[in-house]
């Protein structure tokens, strides 16, 4: 099983929320690097990220 793709996505979509709640503003356009401006909630991120590993939403 490959656990990258589901922990990219995830990490992606908790970035994705945390700048729609205005904590930061973040660019992921294209197929390359993303670029953050802010503070990310590293709790928060990491509670994504095992959320992806354990196989929830």
């Amino acid at each position: 099983m490959n656990l990258e793709e589901p922990v990219r996505k995830a990490i992606l979509a908790e970035l994705e929320r945390q700048a729609a709640a205005g904590r930061l503003t973040l660019d992921a356009s294209g197929s390359g690097p993303i670029r953050l401006d802010g503070r990310v909630d590293l709790d928060e991120l990491v509670m994504a990220v095992l959320g992806a590993l354990a196989g929830g939403p």
